[in-house]
C-alpha cells in the first residue's frame, strides 16, 4: 500500500512529528511504502476559491507553489495520513492549507483510507477536527481507518504508549 503522510507541525522534533515517525515505522515494518511531506516547511498557500481548477485547469490548481510536489503522490496513494499539533482547536494552519488544496482534484482517485495523529497539551480540543475530517473524507468517499490523539500524557515526554498506538495504526492501516 502507498501511504502519503502529511505532517503539519512546525516543530520538527515535537510530539506530532514523533507520532508520525512511529506511524511510519509500523507501516514500513508491515510492508507499506510511506512518503512523508512536512508541509510546515513548505510554501503552500490556502485555496483561493478561484475555480480555475474546475473551469480551465482540468483539476490543476493555478497556484504554482510546493503543493505541486504533493499532487502527483496524492493522485497515486492508497491511503492518506495527517499528523498535526492542535493549535486553537484545529489542525495547524500549514496542514489546513494543504487540505484546502485537495479541492483542485476533488477526491484522490486511489485513496481508500485515511488516518490522523493529533497532539495537544490540552484535552477536549479534538471535536472540531474530528467533525471536519470526518465530513471531508466522507465527502471524498474515503474510510477513516483510525486516529490517535495525545494530550497531557504526550507533553514533552513523547508518551511510549501513544507512540505504540501510532506504530500499531501504521501496521494495521
Amino acid at each position: 500500500m502507498k501511504i502519503l503522510l502529511l505532517s503539519g507541525s512546525p516543530r520538527k522534533n515535537g510530539n506530532s512529528s514523533a507520532m508520525a515517525d512511529a506511524f511510519i515505522a509500523g507501516a514500513e515494518n508491515a510492508g507499506h511504502e510511506v512518503l512523508r511531506f512536512d508541509v510546515a516547511g513548505m510554501d503552500i498557500a490556502g485555496c483561493q476559491g478561484c475555480e480555475y481548477c474546475h473551469t480551465q485547469g482540468e483539476g490543476k490548481c493555478i497556484q504554482n507553489d510546493d503543493m505541486q510536489q504533493i499532487y502527483p503522490h496524492l493522485m497515486d496513494c492508497d491511503a492518506i495520513v495527517f499528523a498535526s499539533a492542535v493549535y486553537y482547536w484545529t489542525l495547524t494552519a500549514q496542514l489546513q492549507a494543504a487540505l484546502q488544496r485537495f479541492y483542485a482534484i476533488g477526491k484522490p482517485p486511489k485513496a481508500a483510507k485515511f488516518a490522523y495523529l493529533l497532539s495537544s497539551g490540552s484535552d477536549g480540543v479534538y471535536d472540531a477536527i474530528d467533525s471536519q475530517l470526518k465530513d471531508s473524507f466522507d465527502f471524498m468517499g474515503i474510510e477513516i481507518a483510525g486516529r490517535v490523539v495525545a494530550n497531557d500524557e504526550a507533553k514533552e515526554n513523547k508518551s511510549p504508549s501513544k507512540l505504540a498506538e501510532c506504530t500499531a495504526l501504521g501496521a494495521d492501516i
